[in-house]
């Protein structure tokens, strides 16, 4: 197989590699814009399915890449490389857990064959992409720990990495997922560069200042010290030309109390800039002080330029889980079109100290909702609408603004919640129209906070997370849009048009139409006029006019695309667009499902593809004989009795749906860690019903 491929990666060498996405957002500065254009604003409604792949396991939020006519793709249960024009697997790398949002390639050098890089768990792990295997030369036999050199003086801690590196040159650059909650001290969520060819640690740069180190003084002395969150757990962007990285970092814990951290708490909540080659820093903006909201940076940071007159102004754009679009010039890091500290109001909580003012960009407008009045709660079918009263009242909700901290008595509304806004899906840019596209969606949080041990914690009858939806639905309760699709003028900093995302079919059925949906993913835009989209939560992929906002196309799919879709030119002469359409971590409550689709125009004369493909396809079929088919993945009806009700209690309500547990098969140690994990993330289990949950899943799912 590995002769077959090596032919492969050789006859791709003639092709225009410019039509390919060989990063997740096709570009190293993520405008996700393609330049393909044989799918335009005329023929976009004659899309139809070309193919469909199954991995072996559901859930994936990954981004395909598409390079060299290869596509690589992370699930799961592992690496995979498929044929692009066809789905057809190529070779599959069995690893688990890995990266729920995809990977990383690097190019090679010096006789080593090109990698694909992406998280396994705590290790960074390069596949070689001829082989189909582990590069022996990088790290210990292909991985690298990750968590050494984060720890400090714990013995251990929770430490992931779930989204893409970002590869400039020969250097790996890698954040992490740490914890959010309670305890505060935890791995570092330090940024580090790595050796693409050996694996050697290059650089590290702390996301928690040290003490002397810039950015100390917004620490209270010692404070540093195990101090985890601060941390890119989403996506970086590279200005090649410049050689800089820019990194979005998430908040310190605990997300929602800082009585141990008083101060501005750099660098988290910041946007930095760092020297791609050696990790030092050039200048950061910080777009939350003291967060203790959950409002992580995470998308990635846009780069493109703004033309004015006869200036051009080299950008990067922000988007937020507050839904504030910060758009900066991204060699100085000063605000384009301004920012202005404005005041914002105070906790009660004893020994918190929240910021007198947060930064609010000048331009555009808050592209998310900020602001509620009761006028506005839900009314438009009588049981939801009923519902949401009833919920308002009997919590005592307190209608707050942006920043508004949580109390100690009844319980605070605000808008938006920990989800956003915008989140981690990012923007796209068509640098030709100077339009910028973001996806946002409208759901309020709410909350107190309550006296547990020495601190507190935040809490409210829903648990950790509550958002002012209907948790069964996930439904919002104010009048909608619920979710929307935006265009902003970058020469002016102006909204340009606003569409309605998503629909929600339950309320379609009693004629409440036009209401959109929440939603979690990117969008890309293409020079065919277009902005393709999946990620509202009611499974379907569409695509928006570029120029207008206007709905030209829409397919439903088998579970929303919680992710980024792609777009490619393959070697037969079609132009595809594909997406991960596997209903992502489940975060909004969707089903799940283990399916990667691609899309084309049906009526385009195709060429043949290289015989070295077939061949290709043929060895892979030959090596895998007797291993397991790819893509039977079922997830298991749990039995009944013992610890059934716990789970669906549990492990069914907040962040993630059922499936996400019963599609996995895992030891005891590792069922322990994730329901530990989740409990910390805000799943309602005591101690004692934590443990039923643990001995029962390892006994019906176990490995």
């Amino acid at each position: 197989m590995t002769r077959c491929l090596a032919l492969l990666l050789l006859a791709a060498a003639g092709f225009d590699h410019s039509t390919d996405w060989p990063s997740y957002g096709n570009d190293p500065g993520a405008m996700r814009y393609s330049t393909l254009r044989q799918i335009h604003t005329g023929n976009v409604d004659r899309l139809k399915l070309a193919w469909t792949f199954r991995t072996g396991k559901p859930g994936s939020e990954a981004i395909p890449i598409v390079v060299n006519g290869m596509m690589y793709v992370t699930a799961p249960d592992g690496v995979y490389a498929l044929v692009p024009e066809t789905g057809e697997l190529l070779w599959k790398y069995d690893a688990a857990p890995m990266a729920l949002r995809g990977l990383a390639y690097w190019p090679g050098s010096a006789g080593l064959h090109p990698r694909v890089l992406a998280g396994n768990g705590h290790f960074l792990l390069a596949v070689d992409v001829v082989t189909g295997k582990p590069a022996p030369e990088f790290g210990n036999q292909g991985r690298v720990d990750l968590k050494k050199g984060v720890l400090g003086d714990l013995e251990d801690g929770q430490y992931e990495l779930q989204s893409p590196a970002a590869v400039f040159e020969d250097v790996v650059i890698t954040g992490c997922s740490t914890g959010e909650g309670p305890p505060s001290a935890g791995p570092y969520g330090d940024i580090r560069g790595w050796d693409a060819r050996t694996g050697k640690l290059l650089w590290t740069f702390h996301t928690v200042p040290r003490p002397g180190e810039p950015g100390s003084e917004t620490w209270p002395p010692g404070a540093w010290k195990n101090r985890s969150g601060t941390n890119v757990w989403g996506f970086f962007t590279i200005d090649v030309k410049r050689g800089i990285v820019y990194a979005p970092l998430g908040s310190p814990t605990d997300d929602f109390y800082g009585a141990d951290r008083a101060g501005d708490n750099l660098y988290g909540n910041s946007l930095v800039a760092l020297d791609a080659r050696t990790g030092e820093k050039k200048w950061h903006r910080q777009l939350v002080h003291h967060d203790i909201w959950d409002y992580d940076l995470a998308a990635p940071p846009a780069l493109f330029d703004i033309r004015r007159a006869e200036r051009v102004i080299p950008a990067v754009a922000q988007i937020t889980k507050m839904g504030l679009l910060f758009v900066l010039d991204r060699v100085t890091g000063e605000p384009v079109y301004g920012i202005e500290e404005r005041a914002v109001p105070q906790t009660e909580v004893p020994g918190e100290v929240t910021a007198k003012t947060q930064p609010f960009p000048l331009k555009p407008p808050p592209l998310g909702k900020n602001e509620f009045r009761l006028e506005e709660m839900y009314d438009r079918s009588p049981e939801h609408a009923r519902f949401c009263r009833e919920l308002f009242a009997a919590n005592q909700m307190k209608i707050g603004g942006p920043y508004t901290p949580l109390p100690l008595e009844g319980n605070a509304l605000f808008y938006p919640s920990t989800l956003g806004g915008g989140n981690w899906g990012g923007v796209s840019v068509d640098p030709s129209l100077g339009l910028l596209f973001v996806n946002v969606m409208h759901v309020a949080q709410w909350g107190h906070m309550e006296k547990r041990g020495s601190g507190y914690v935040r809490t409210s009858a829903f648990g950790r997370y509550a958002r002012f939806w209907n948790p069964e639905t996930h439904t919002p309760c104010q009048n909608p849009p619920f979710g929307e699709m935006i265009a902003v003028d970058l020469a002016s900093g102006d909204v340009a048009w606003r569409s309605v995302l998503g629909r929600i079919d339950a309320l379609e059925a009693i004629g409440v139409r036009d209401t959109g949906s929440v939603n979690l993913g990117g969008s890309i835009a293409t020079a065919g006029g277009l902005v393709f989209i999946g990620a509202a939560n009611d499974s379907r992929f569409r695509a928006f006019d570029s120029k207008t906002g206007k709905v030209l196309w829409e397919t439903r799919l088998e579970a929303s695309g919680h992710t980024s879709p792609i777009t490619y030119m393959g070697r037969d002469g079609r132009q595809y667009v594909a997406l991960m359409a596997a209903g992502g971590g489940a975060f909004l409550g969707g089903g799940l499902s283990n399916s990667l689709v691609a899309f084309a125009l049906p009526d385009v004369p195709r060429t043949l593809l290289p015989e070295s493909v077939a061949k290709a396809v043929a060895a892979a079929a030959e090596a895998r004989r007797g291993l397991p088919k790819v893509g039977a993945y079922a997830p298991l009806a749990l039995p009944p009795g013992g610890a059934k009700a716990l789970v669906a209690k549990a492990c069914g309500a907040g962040c993630h749906s059922i499936e996400v547990v019963t599609s996995q098969r895992m030891s005891e140690k590792d069922w322990d860690a994730m329901v530990r994990a989740m409990v910390a993330r805000g799943a309602q289990a005591s101690e004692a019903e934590a443990s039923a949950i643990v001995e029962y899943l390892a006994k019906t799912l176990g490995r």
